[in-house]
Formats: C-alpha cells, structure tokens, sequence
C-alpha cells in the first residue's frame, strides 16, 4: 500500500531557533527549509501529490506557491524542486475542491497535460468534478441532475486525457477519476474507464463517506473490476483500521493530509502515537494570540506581566522536559500564563495538558524529531513547531502501515 503525502510547501527550518521563536538571518527558504522525507527517516510517505491549484491557482485565487517558487517548480522539475529520493514518486492532479461550485472545472487537458508534463510528474490524475452528497439506492435518473453531469464531465474529461497522453506520446503514467454518489454510479464509472483503457483509477468524493459506505463502494467496484490489471486510489482517505480490507478490494495507494493537519487543527488529537493521541500543551506567542492582544489594548492585562509569564512558563516545560522540574511546578507556571489569556480554555484543556505531560510521550518515541525536540514537539505554539509535530504523526502513520498484512 502506497501513502501520497499531498503537498502545500510544507517545509521546516532546521536552523530555526526554539528559545528565542526567530529564524535566522541567513535563511533562504527554498535553499535551506527541508521537507518531511529530508527530516525523519524512514521517508513517511512513497511519493508525493502536487495539486495544479496548489501551484497554478484556481477560481478562487492564487495558490500557495508564489511566482518564483512556482517558476523555479517548472525549471527544475518535481523531483529536484522536491529533492525526491530515489523511488519516491511525484503524482499530479487538478485539486478538484479548489473548484467545487464550479457547473464545469476551469482547466482543459491541455492546461493540465502542459502542467504535468512541463512539472515531469511520474503520474497523473485526469481532471474530475467532485460529487458532494452520497445517495446509495439513487440511480441517474433519480439523482439531483447536477451530480450525473458531475460523473459525465468528470468520465468524458477522463477520456481526453487518455486521448491527449497517447497523443503527446507522453511518459506521465495515468490515472483515471471515478466519481459516483453511490456503491452502483461509482462501479459504473470504474467499468467504463476500464474500457477506456485505465488501469489505474483514483476514486474521487469519498471523503465525507463513513468507512462502511467506502467499503459498500468498493464492494460493487470489486464486481467490474479487472483484478489482472486494474489497482484503485483513494483520493483524501485515510482509515488505517480498514487498509487491510480495502487493500483486499484493490486499493493499491493513498493520499490524505489527516495525520500531518491534525498536529495544529484538531482540538486535542495532537500528538499520535502507536496505542493513541495526545493533546499538544498550548502556549501561544503573547504578540501572535488576539484575545491576549486586546486585553492588553484594554489594559486588563499588563503586558510585562503577560511576557514574563511566557517566559517562565516556556522555561518551566523545557526544565520539565529535562526532568530538572516537578510536574505540579511546570503545570502552576503553565496555569498562571494561559489563565492570562484565555482562563475558560486552562480549564477546558488542563486535563488534558496534565495527561500530555506525565506520560512524556516523546520520551518514548523513536523518531528523529522527538529525540532531536524534546519537549518542544508536544508544545503547540507556531509552524515550526507545529508541523515538525505534523512530521511526527505521519512516522507514526508509516510506522502502522508497516505492520498491516497486504497480503
């Protein structure tokens, strides 16, 4: 089973400076910032997943790539732009959800061909319309209309891609995108881009789907796929407790930002482990947190008082990491600042926070990031902290995926 990590240039600084929260002067961002599989090892994922709305832009604006960084793609090529290992493969696709209230998606082929081939992408995904509602018993003619033309553009497309690839004599290895709102209409669609010539085929829209809805899916799909030839994805799936049984009805890859968002956007599963989660300890930066700002405008909080607070409080979590300082010390110094900023969520989270800190679970762990941070990894405070706590989560997702039987 192969993990696609989808990118959104995240990348971390290895000279960033965790006491003093500054970068250095020197630091050029392309140069020096490094990405997940350049930090822990092994690499947590076997290739990487580059959206054209990510890099290109899309109806609703730019994307995350800035022109020189999006220039600079283009001239060398995913796999150097990336500093890809060998066997890591680069997958390409349109970013469907950048233009989901679209009638039709914003790029033809050829758009999306000159965007794949001119990024030298191993493989590429055929340009979709993503089908938001999942209805198992509807057939075309009972669905809302919107959603059959959703799976018609999104198979006619599929064919112009296949066309344009043998046209361009291209190398891009293609997938096929199987849209559905039911186990039947998804079936249909693997079906009919198998006689189109696919033999790889990414299912698109499942997303919202519970896992028992994603398995009737595959079910079905199982009764008109080639199983000789024909391997599937899963677009934005995740659900490790179900790989082996999906892996037994095709799928063969997936991609998913879950493990790596869950770090910094999930309201207590931080910090993965290989038995659970655990919440990561909040300290945000006095300037960088609003509600702390404007007591301060206010003059309900004195800021000297509030900057002194964050200090001991960092310096009580460091000396703790270093067994130099007692829990009951760290959590007072902890209390007393987030109680400055926000007293209602000290008291949402202390439970928490307390657990996080008595069990060290970066103690246990065996990855470069825990050993290297320490403490630090489980303190939720900025991107270089948070996304290293992202890198973490995704060793534990390849960590787990190496102990399924795919057999």
């Amino acid at each position: 089973m192969k993990f696609y990590f989808p990118d959104s240039q995240d990348q971390v600084s290895p000279s960033y400076d965790f006491v003093n929260d500054e970068y250095s002067p020197f630091r050029v961002r392309q140069r020096d910032d490094r990405y997940a599989h350049q930090v822990v090892a092994p690499a947590p994922y076997k290739g990487i997943l580059v959206s054209k709305a990510i890099v290109d832009g899309s109806v609703k604006g730019a994307g995350k790539y800035n022109a020189p960084q999006r220039e600079r793609l283009y001239r060398l090529g995913v796999r150097d732009f990336f500093r890809l290992p060998e066997g890591m493969d680069s997958l390409g696709d349109c970013g469907a959800f950048n233009y989901i209230d679209e009638t039709i998606p914003p790029y033809s082929v050829e758009e999306v061909l000159d965007f794949y081939e001119g990024c030298q992408f191993d493989e590429g995904v055929s340009i979709d319309h993503v089908i938001f509602g999942y209805k198992p018993e509807a057939s075309d003619a009972e669905v809302d209309p919107a959603w059959a033309e959703r799976r018609r553009i999104s198979l006619r497309l599929a064919e112009d891609f296949l066309a344009g690839i043998e046209a361009r004599k291209s190398t891009i290895i293609p997938f096929g995108a199987a849209q559905g709102w039911s186990p039947a209409s998804y079936a249909d669609s693997v079906a009919q881009l198998q006689d189109m010539g696919y033999k790889r085929i990414a299912l698109g829209g499942m997303v919202p789907l519970k896992t028992h809805e994603i398995m009737d899916c595959l079910d079905e799909i199982e009764e008109v796929r080639d199983k000789a030839n024909t391997t599937l994805h899963l677009l934005g799936i995740t659900r490790i407790g179900s790989m082996e049984e999906f892996s037994k009805r095709g799928v063969a890859s997936f991609d998913s930002t879950s493990a790596f968002r869950q770090a910094f956007m999930d309201e207590r599963n931080n910090f993965h482990t290989a038995k659970g989660t655990y919440t990561a300890v909040r300290v945000p930066q006095v300037d960088g947190n609003p509600t702390l700002k404007r007591q301060i405008l206010a003059g309900v909080v004195s800021q000297p008082a509030a900057i002194k607070a964050e200090r001991e409080c960092l310096q009580a979590l460091r000396e703790y990491g270093k067994e130099q300082l007692g829990l009951p010390e760290t959590l007072a110094a902890l209390e007393t600042y987030l109680r400055l900023v926000d007293g209602k969520k000290w008291d949402k989270y202390h439970a928490h926070y307390t657990k996080t800190l008595a069990d060290r679970p970066w103690k246990h762990c065996p990855c470069l990031l825990c050993k290297d941070l320490g403490v630090e990894i489980v303190i939720f405070r900025g991107t270089e902290r948070n996304k290293r706590r992202g890198f973490h989560n995704m060793t534990v997702l390849q960590a787990k995926m190496s102990q399924l039987n795919f057999t």
